[in-house]
């Protein structure tokens, strides 16, 4: 691969360590589709011939079968997916050999990871529109049951189900914008950049954006393989979604606690104790809260590999995979448990009426009365206060007026919810 510059080769000890190969494969699908296009503008721009194009996308397609197949043999000197395939090409036709014209590895992981980035983008969106559906859909069934609304973890308003549910719906819905601006992000061409200065043989290079279904090309070559902002923008959705996820999890942890009792853990979401017969615990939940740390890790890997660097590409680029690929397999596994861990969910509406029956929750709305008849709010809090303190304290109306004077349709919220991520699919 290295041609007349070098007479010996490297040391097979640093030939294991320089080697991305047991993690880049994975990107073959991609390394591929932009091979068959690159290939193409090859034909165009005149430099293989038509029958040379015919023998290489053959050999591409044979070497995608293998790939598929788990039978493509590696070899020890393969340092990446591109070698690999370059070299199983050249195997299978000469015409093999031409492919690298005009182009570099720095360019074709540039196009993998954008591509893998847009596509694992989608596939976390429609798992984020799984479980904001669930969440719509229990908050629709439980628009009007009430419960305690907690500041401090201490007991602080009324507010219902519905409510609650719906609060943790909403900042995955901003998670699913952030995935989208994700997409929109690794949507450019870097094809044509060459290693950093483009290339001289003048490849179409928004022919080939559009057979890749890009919409645009990068500006500069050397930003086109330095750049991993749309990696950063991807993870950090991952992050996001984590800790969200992470939230939600933490929530159900404490309904589920004798404590609490607001959640009835149903067989298939808990775990028992290995000594103690009675015990049923959240381990789903607390496995989601606790692998919220899997994403934020990986957001700081990528960060220091990327802060440092001068332009344009540097070995230290091989290291992006490892927190990509971990953030995305972390996001996604979190997020198909959480849609199993929410469709289960079964909340004690008993339990649930008698903590929101504490008549403390409504200490608020008798200094709101108070105001309304003309109070200044810092007296009416003051009275109100005192009245608690003395233990004199009587709520101005039930629970159920509470809410309803609140005017949250949050059946409606759940419906508009649920419509917005309905089109949403893998």
């Amino acid at each position: 691969m290295w041609g007349g510059r070098f007479q010996r080769g490297l040391l097979p000890e640093l030939e294991r360590f320089a080697s991305s190969l047991d993690l880049d494969r994975e990107l073959y699908h991609f390394e591929i589709q932009g091979s068959v296009v690159y290939a193409r503008a090859l034909q165009k721009a005149g430099i293989i011939s038509a029958a040379e194009l015919t023998a290489i996308e053959q050999g591409l397609q044979q070497i995608r079968q293998e790939l598929q197949d788990v039978t493509f043999d590696f070899a020890e000197t393969d340092e990446d997916i591109h070698t690999a395939i370059e070299r199983r090409l050249i195997e299978l036709t000469p015409a093999g050999a031409a492919l690298q014209a005009g182009r570099s590895r720095n360019e074709q992981i540039a196009l993998d990871i954008r591509l893998y980035c847009r596509e694992s983008a989608q596939v976390a969106t429609a798992v984020l529109a799984t479980i904001v559906d669930q969440l719509a859909a229990k908050a629709e069934a439980h628009a009007d049951v009430p419960m305690p609304g907690y500041t401090h973890l201490q007991r602080a308003q009324i507010v219902t189900v519905g409510l609650h549910l719906l609060a943790h719906a909403e900042p995955l819905l901003r998670d699913m914008d952030r995935f989208a601006a994700a997409y929109d992000a690794a949507e450019k061409l870097p094809l044509g950049s060459g290693a950093l200065a483009g290339s001289t043989l003048q490849l179409a290079r928004q022919s080939m954006a559009d057979a890749l279904g890009l919409p645009r090309v990068t500006e500069n070559s050397m930003d086109a393989v330095a750049d991993r902002d749309f990696a950063l923008d991807l993870v950090y959705a991952c992050v996001s979604t984590s800790i969200h996820l992470s939230r939600l999890a933490e929530d159900i942890v404490l309904w589920a606690s004798s404590e609490f009792g607001f959640v009835k853990l149903a067989d298939e979401i808990a775990t028992g104790s290995s000594l103690m017969p009675q015990k049923k615990n959240p381990d789903v939940a607390e496995l989601i809260r606790g692998r919220a740390g899997r994403s934020l890790g990986a957001f700081v890997t990528l960060a220091t590999v990327l802060k440092g660097l001068p332009l344009t590409y540097n070995r230290d680029l091989q290291e992006d995979k490892v927190p990509v690929f971990a953030a995305v397999e972390n996001v996604l596994e979190c997020g198909e448990a959480a849609v199993v861990l929410v469709e289960h969910l079964e909340f004690d509406r008993d339990r649930l009426a008698a903590a929101a029956a504490d008549p403390m929750l409504r200490a608020t709305d008798a200094a709101e009365q108070l105001v309304r008849g003309g109070t200044p709010f810092r007296q009416a809090h003051e009275e109100v206060g005192r009245l608690v303190a003395e233990g004199r304290f009587v709520p101005p109306w039930d629970v159920e007026t509470s809410i309803a004077k609140r005017g949250f349709d949050v059946a409606k919220r759940a419906r508009t919810v649920r419509r917005k991520v309905a089109g949403v699919k893998l």
